[in-house]
């Protein structure tokens, strides 16, 4: 196996700096008073004892709401994660997700990319991003862009070798490993887990009924899906070869399907252990299905744009009419 990759370009975090106080003068620049009021306005840096808040200092902490597994280190919570899509569909900036993640970061474990996208970033600013994360005690996750290295690479030992490395020296946690697109030999597969794992990352495949992704549902339905088994068997083996978690892919269960596979759902949950397990939640209708076939404790992956919504129905303090007042547990004091 290659050593760490000696080319990646190693940055520090850039200090911002200070604003100064605007100068009196007899004839005062409009224009460069209200650029500073804005940057005042605007600037994403917080008090540090807001820092140090939970939603348990809520002014509203004595109404009841539902406790929650609560989160240590980098998203090292034993079940109940949320794991969240970066930039990809929408553009999400330092800036945006620095907010997102002082305000409501409790209720978020990881920060996953998407298509690839940080392989097009500046490292300086690629590095700063993935550290601003890892301050709200979040994981930093690659998504599954180990396919285009294995396929725009014949499977290239050294390439992807190298590719991992790079992600380990960045501060990525968690590397997806999934095939989505591609057609694998299962050890070839199990492999590349053994291989995130000696590296030092988590290595977390994805798996589904279906053969690849995108595209409309008639079109999908054509190439049909593949038996539950074919998956329970292959995460069996790759939870035995050191994966941290699996992830069920979405489509051809409660995405792109007429009628949700609700039946595979059952199958998975009653041969795999469901904390080991995270399923992909297209929408919100699809992570109260799980909320409410699972509780409150299921392991999740939604858009950024869901978190909100998805903490008040963990919380069990707001929800659609049918399970409005109905998401509970039941958890000692810690």
């Amino acid at each position: 196996m290659t050593s760490l990759a000696r080319n990646v370009f190693r940055t520090s975090k850039t200090a911002k700096p200070a604003l100064t106080p605007l100068a009196i003068s007899p004839r005062p620049n409009l224009a460069s008073n209200v650029a500073v009021h804005a940057t005042r306005l605007f600037s994403s840096s917080s008090p540090a004892n807001e820092a140090k808040e939970t939603s348990a200092d809520s002014p509203y902490a004595f109404l009841p709401k539902n406790k929650l597994i609560r989160k240590h280190g980098h998203g090292e919570r034993s079940k109940g994660l949320t794991e969240i899509r970066g930039s990809y569909y929408n553009p999400v900036t330092y800036t945006y997700l620095n907010e997102l993640l002082s305000d409501w970061g409790e209720f978020v474990d990881g920060v996953k990319f998407a298509g690839g996208a940080f392989t097009l970033m500046p490292p300086s600013r690629l590095k700063r991003l993935i550290e601003m994360i890892h301050s709200h005690n979040t994981y930093v996750s690659t998504g599954g862009y180990i396919e285009h290295v294995l396929a725009s690479s014949g499977g290239d030992t050294k390439v992807v070798g190298k590719y991992m490395e790079t992600c380990k020296e960045f501060g990525f946690d968690v590397l997806e490993i999934s095939s989505g697109f591609l057609t694998i030999p299962t050890d070839d597969w199990t492999a590349l887990v053994k291989l995130a794992k000696s590296i030092g990352l988590k290595p977390k495949p994805e798996v589904g009924i279906l053969f690849g992704a995108g595209g409309d549902t008639e079109g999908l339905e054509n190439k049909g899906t593949r038996d539950p088994r074919w998956v329970i068997e292959r995460a069996e083996k790759f939870l035995e070869a050191g994966a941290d978690r699996i992830m069920i892919e979405s489509e051809g269960i409660t995405e792109n399907v007429k009628t949700w596979r609700t039946d595979v759902v059952s199958a998975l949950t009653a041969a795999l252990p469901v904390d080991r397990l995270m399923f992909e939640a297209a929408d919100p209708a699809v992570f109260a299905y799980y909320i409410q076939t699972l509780g409150a404790d299921v392991n999740v992956f939604v858009d950024h744009s869901q978190i909100v919504q998805l903490a008040c129905l963990r919380k069990g303090i707001w929800g659609t009419s049918d399970l409005f007042g109905r998401v509970t547990t039941f958890k000692p004091d810690e």
